[in-house]
Formats: structure tokens, C-alpha cells, sequence
């Protein structure tokens, strides 16, 4: 699967560029490292990379300008990788569009595997039409399509996918451990705020009809709601 899928490194930091590109080569990616963002931004779209590892604190241009940037025009997996570990620094990052977030020090298989989750879910091909309808919502999960009282709305892949899985299964309380490893692909042990702003962001951008609802269930997850 990693054979020939390419991979941009943007980080400052040359050791951790060579560590990620030492152990990223010996997987089959093609590793391309920039010392900053606005470097990588003009050679971003010769390589139209498969996935994007960025660091926030670079000279320059920081990682957020960058992931704003790229989102204009991309829906490019991206992880961000960072010695910023607060959590104001992780719902920022993600609210910009990131799908996966990654402190340093790191593990490098805790980065591989990281890697290989998210361009797995953005590679598989979808053999046939997986569609669910509502009210005034469809959802259609192989063309990545959302049909909101008419209009199309575009979202990027990991919203998606989890207002997909809400959908899908009605009125059944999910907690955030369960959805991150529907949605993410792997545990994701520590990091259940992800969840918190991704059901944000997919309120923000749909008025909920009389007849359903994302629906918090206190002191346990999320379900979505049919009347």
C-alpha cells in the first residue's frame, strides 16, 4: 500500500526531518522534506503529495498559515506534528482542517502507523454506491458527496465520515472512544476532545431539521437523533 504514495515532510527541525524520512523510505514512501511553509506551499502543487506531515513552529510561515493555505485548494490528508502539545494547540489545529495530530518526541512506529491509517482511509477504493438518506440530508460516502436541502456541501473526509456513521445508525449513543476508532482507524487513547470539535464543526454547518438532530447524551457520547 505505501509503494509510491509520496509523502511531504515540512519541518525546521533537520533531525526530525531525517528521522521521519529514514523510517518513512524503509516503508516505500517517497519522502520530499521543505524547511518551511512557504517553500513547500510553491512545490506542493509539482508533487501533489498523498499526505502532508507539518510542523507548526517553523520560520516564515507557522503550520497554521500553511494548513490554511493548502485547505483553499486541497483536501490532502495532513498530520501535524509538533512539539506543542496543549490542547488549545490540537482543537486549533484540527478546527484548520488537520485529520491527526502528532507530539514530539514521537515513537516512529507510533508515526507509521499514524501514516499508514490515514492514507489508508483516503486510498481504499470504493467498490460500490453507499448512501444514506434523511431528511433533507444524503449522504453519499463513496464520492464523498453531501446533499443538504438541495444544495452539495463540501466537508472535508474525517467529517464526513463520521456524520456518515451517525447517520448510518440512528438513534444509537456512541461514546468518543468508539467513534474515534470507527473514524480514525486506530486508538486514538487521550484524544477524545477530536470528537467534541468535529460534532462542532458538522453543527455549525447543518440546522438541524424539526425531525433529527446531533444529539449529546451527557456523560457518555453522541447519537444522532431521529424523531
Amino acid at each position: 500500500m505505501s509503494r509510491n504514495k509520496k509523502i511531504m515532510i515540512v519541518d525546521d527541525d533537520t533531525n526530525i526531518s531525517e528521522l521521519m524520512t529514514l523510517y518513512l523510505d524503509k516503508e516505500g514512501y517517497e519522502t520530499h522534506t521543505f524547511p518551511n511553509g512557504r517553500v513547500a506551499l510553491k512545490a506542493f502543487g509539482e508533487i501533489a503529495p498523498d499526505l502532508l506531515l507539518l510542523d507548526i513552529m517553523m520560520p516564515e510561515m507557522d503550520g497554521y498559515e500553511v494548513l490554511t493555505e493548502v485547505r483553499k485548494s486541497s483536501k490532502v490528508p495532513v498530520i501535524m506534528v509538533t512539539a506543542k502539545g496543549e490542547t488549545f494547540d490540537k482543537v486549533l489545529g484540527l478546527e484548520l482542517g488537520a485529520d491527526d495530530y502528532l507530539v514530539k518526541p514521537f515513537d516512529p512506529k507510533e508515526l507509521l502507523a499514524r501514516v499508514k491509517a490515514v492514507i489508508r482511509r483516503y486510498s481504499d477504493p470504493v467498490e460500490e454506491k453507499d448512501v444514506v438518506v434523511v431528511p433533507n440530508l444524503s449522504i453519499d460516502k463513496s464520492d464523498y458527496v453531501v446533499t443538504y436541502h438541495g444544495k452539495k456541501l463540501e466537508l472535508p473526509p474525517k467529517e464526513l465520515e463520521l456524520l456518515y456513521h451517525l447517520v448510518n445508525n440512528p438513534n444509537r449513543v456512541y461514546t468518543r472512544e468508539q467513534l474515534l476508532d470507527s473514524i480514525w482507524g486506530y486508538e486514538y487513547i487521550g484524544e477524545t476532545r477530536t470528537v467534541d470539535v468535529h460534532i462542532k464543526r458538522l453543527r455549525e454547518k447543518f440546522q438541524e431539521d424539526d425531525s433529527w438532530e446531533i444529539k449529546t447524551v451527557w456523560g457518555v457520547g453522541y447519537k444522532f437523533q431521529m424523531e
